[in-house]
């Protein structure tokens, strides 16, 4: 059963930043049907996160993984024993819930690996638009989430990870990632702290 625990991660913060409006986007990463069981118990804080940022005109990303029979995904099929997210079954799809959430000008990028940045022409999409931070959101917070948080700060964007707005399988790899972010990667947030960010409230 996926969770996230309801506890402060201040104790391991190395710095605190917040968002900046005008150079950020949000990175919704694979609320899709395949993860719905994960995703279902982040969904309130996620909903909150997106509508926060809709305050502020941050734009919003939403990411869908999925393979097809040419993707070159053999160490993908491998680890994974093949049991792959099939572009076109329903299990691709976003989930309901998401999708009533979404608007026109939100992007959709389509990505067939952990990296919501491999192949998909995300970087070159922020640069152009002078976009310079990423607030990263969704499942699973030890996989998908955790490798576009790192290849985001590699590539040179200021990232912000958030502590109730992802989630993953167990709680142990929910906060050894979070260790992570919080040790070398990203700024760490919360549906509380973007509220005081964006709105003073």
């Amino acid at each position: 059963m996926s969770t996230t625990p309801p506890q402060p991660y201040s104790k391991l913060e190395k710095r605190r930043r917040n968002p900046d409006p005008k150079s950020a986007v949000l990175l919704v990463i694979d609320a899709q049907n395949h993860f719905s069981s994960i995703t279902k118990p982040i969904l309130q804080p996620l909903k909150t996160t997106i509508n926060l940022c809709r305050t502020v005109s941050i734009p919003i990303i939403f990411t869908r993984h999925s393979n097809t029979p040419n993707d070159d995904c053999d160490v993908l099929g491998e680890w994974w024993n093949n049991d792959l997210i099939i572009d076109g079954t329903e299990e691709a799809e976003l989930m309901p819930e998401i999708v009533e959430l979404m608007r026109e000008e939100d992007k959709v990028v389509e990505k067939s690996t952990y990296s919501a940045f491999r192949g998909t022409g995300l970087e070159e999409w922020l640069v152009e638009r002078g976009v310079k931070e990423v607030v990263v959101t969704g499942v699973m917070t030890n996989l998908c989430c955790e490798t576009t948080a790192r290849d985001a700060f590699v590539r040179g964007f200021r990232v912000f990870f958030s502590t109730d707005a992802t989630a993953t399988e167990v709680v142990e790899l929910h906060e050894a990632t979070i260790m992570n972010m919080a040790f070398g990667f990203a700024y760490l947030v919360d549906c509380g702290r973007l509220s005081l960010a964006f709105n003073g409230n």
